[in-house]
């Protein structure tokens, strides 16, 4: 929108606007900017919006690193996180599941992780006939779930370490790893190619992670579905791209600006 066409408003305040204008004007390629570039993005003279530039630098939204030029300051940062970390998961991936699950007519869950078990903290369950439910509150361990495992790759092999020195794993299903080091390379592997796909009682599941601003491992998403639906590798591409693009939709609003399609450099 124009400054033209916001003055035509009596309730708009132009400065404000110019302000806030400026502060958009940053991106990941124009991380630096003049006073002059101010101006001719805005239409106006340098003299004009001395007193805006003034005030977002005193203010901290903006930084000066030379003679009429500058970047965003800490205050952007600092509000715009505290504002997202405030937002629970649960509440910003809900509609993102629910779209997803809409979609792809299969179950979706959020999961966290506490100690060595994936905790089951949302569903969209399916309403059709042949759906898989896993209840809220349920937990799995992490090393032999889709969810599980994907929880894992946020960990370096001095935490896995610390976290499975004294737990045996040999006495779980034959398809999860059964040793510590089977387990490292399990979690290597997974995180290299940025998805999990588990079957187990007859159901195939497909997770991937949601990451915050640090672009931490904060929880994993996943659809999971009876095998007779999962079986065709056509329907299990389209279901695991669509929740690759859900990820990255819910990591956005969690902060994180990292593209999902990145590959995630092994430990």
């Amino acid at each position: 929108m124009s400054l033209a066409a916001i003055t035509e408003n009596d309730y708009t305040v132009p400065a404000l606007f110019r302000g806030l204008t400026i502060i958009e004007m940053f991106n990941s390629r124009d991380r630096v900017l003049t006073v002059q570039d101010f101006a001719d993005h805005l239409g106006v003279s340098t003299s004009s919006i001395y007193r805006i530039v003034t005030t977002l630098t005193e203010m901290n939204y903006l930084d000066k690193v030379a003679k009429n030029t500058y970047q965003l300051g800490p205050q952007v940062i600092s509000n715009g996180f505290s504002y997202l970390a405030s937002r629970d998961v649960v509440d910003i991936a809900m509609p993102h599941l629910n779209a997803l699950r809409n979609t792809v007519s299969m179950s979706c869950h959020l999961s966290i992780r506490e100690g060595q078990e994936a905790v089951y903290v949302y569903r969209s369950f399916a309403s059709q006939r042949l759906s898989v439910n896993v209840p809220i509150g349920t937990r799995i361990p992490c090393h032999c779930s889709a969810m599980g495992r994907v929880l894992l790759t946020g960990l370096n092999d001095a935490e896995l370490d610390s976290l499975y020195q004294h737990v045996r794993l040999d006495g779980y299903s034959v398809s999860a790893p059964r040793t510590l080091p089977e387990l490292k390379q399990t979690v290597q592997q997974d995180s290299m190619q940025g998805w999990v796909e588990h079957q187990s009682d007859f159901a195939t599941a497909i997770a991937c992670a949601l990451r915050d601003h640090h672009n931490q491992i904060v929880a994993a998403i996943n659809v999971s579905g009876p095998d007779a639906l999962m079986e065709d590798p056509h329907q299990k591409e389209v279901v695991r791209n669509a929740l690759l693009a859900t990820a990255q939709r819910i990591s956005f609003e969690l902060g994180n600006l990292r593209k999902m399609s990145e590959k995630i450099k092994p430990r």
